[in-house]
């Protein structure tokens, strides 16, 4: 079945209000593609204008190349889960699995193959008599799967489904529904505001910010070379420095860091940037390492503020002697022996970084007259919502 989403110029208005920005996007049959970004920037409102909850005010969506214009929600080739699954706790699993086979007038006897070999599917074999209220959160996220591949939909849309869920059992099911995916090839459409969920799970992610898309990448790509300064800052953490552009050799650039002296980086993807230009240079906390003060290369000095010991690494808050800002930097466990001595509060240390790690950026951020405190010039986010499918 081909399960391919094209959105092609969706705009949607409430009122005054717009929601969502001028938005072209393909995703692919088959794909497991995930929309992150924080709560209210759309993401949400792209999925119900996808299942037919919502038409949206210009543009058009095509399922499987088929232009949906005017195609109801219960005739789409879509199924929901929503986050708070909405299954129907007076019936059995059988039951809440085989509802929408009902529906369509498909026989007792087939409907209980389908919800016995989706049971096995969802590892959930010879649950099928007991009662919804019997089951874990767990085996509830699985029943909700499985009644929603029931119905045999080309595309498998999940509003933010793991929310609810505790730490330990969110991480099991990101695996669970990646097998699942993988298993049955349906297109999956993903709604998330956890990165973690959106990195582990996904083929692709549109990160999204006041109903524009900002990216759309493989995960390791939208880790790695993000293309504005919101997805450097939202996916992952990092270390933002402004400096101006002194020249550049290539994607090489060397960077007037004011008080904090000479930086360099590496300009993000299609970024232009001209010498003089004010930037910002991101740098993740796992790329700082400690160095001598003499040592050669980018230099960061500061005292720590605060050391937090997690597990497998830790991270300290340090506050840059030069500027007062705060540096975030994470040792590995390793490295975290080899200092142990000098990880306490008060110390003064100074770390480096490889500048082909480091990400330099147009300065998203408004200029603001330090004398009157109002906005002098308004800059805009490298990219928008118009995004060629990747």
């Amino acid at each position: 079945m081909e399960g391919s989403v094209r959105l092609d110029e969706v705009v949607m208005r409430f009122g005054d209000f717009t929601a969502i920005e001028t938005t072209s996007l393909t995703i692919e049959s088959g794909e497991f593609f995930s929309f992150l970004g924080p709560s209210g920037c759309g993401k949400t409102t792209l999925l119900n204008i996808v299942s037919g909850f919502l038409v949206p005010s210009q543009g058009q969506v095509h399922i499987g190349g088929e232009p949906m214009a005017g195609v109801p929600v219960n005739r789409r080739p879509t199924a929901m889960i929503f986050q708070n699954l909405a299954l129907f706790p007076l019936m059995t699993v059988f039951e809440n699995i085989e509802f929408g086979l009902e529906v369509r007038g498909v026989d007792k006897k087939a409907r209980r193959e389908v919800s016995e070999r989706l049971l096995a599917l969802v590892a959930l074999e010879g649950s099928g008599p007991k009662r919804v209220t019997e089951l874990s959160g767990g085996q509830k996220q699985r029943v909700a799967i499985a009644r929603a591949l029931a119905v045999e939909p080309r595309v498998l849309l999940l509003d933010e489904p793991l929310s609810a869920l505790d730490l330990k059992l969110r991480q099991h099911m990101r695996a669970e529904l990646k097998t699942i995916q993988r298993k049955t090839g349906i297109t999956f459409i993903y709604i998330t505001h956890d990165q973690g969920e959106a990195l582990t799970m996904s083929d692709r992610v549109a990160v999204m910010s006041a109903g524009r898309i900002q990216q759309v990448a493989d995960p390791m790509t939208l880790y790695r070379s993000p293309a504005t300064g919101f997805v450097a800052a939202f996916v992952g953490e990092t270390n933002r420095l402004e400096a101006r552009l002194i020249d550049r050799e290539g994607k090489r650039i060397r960077l007037d860091g004011g008080v904090l002296g000479e930086l360099a980086g590496c300009a993000g993807e299609g970024v232009e940037l001209g010498n003089g230009e004010r930037v910002a240079l991101y740098v993740r906390p796992e790329h700082l390492k400690p160095v001598s003060a003499d040592a050669a290369g980018p230099r960061l000095e500061g005292d720590v503020e605060a050391v937090h010991f997690e597990g497998a690494s830790v991270m300290l808050e340090t506050r840059l002697s030069a500027s007062g800002e705060t540096l975030r930097v994470q040792l590995g466990h390793e490295v975290s022996r080899q200092y142990a001595d000098s990880l306490t509060v008060g110390q003064r240390m100074t770390f480096g970084y490889d500048p082909a790690d480091a990400v330099v950026l147009p300065d998203d951020r408004p200029v603001v007259d330090e004398t009157t405190g109002e906005m002098v010039e308004e800059r805009t986010v490298t990219g928008g919502a118009h995004v060629p499918s990747a």
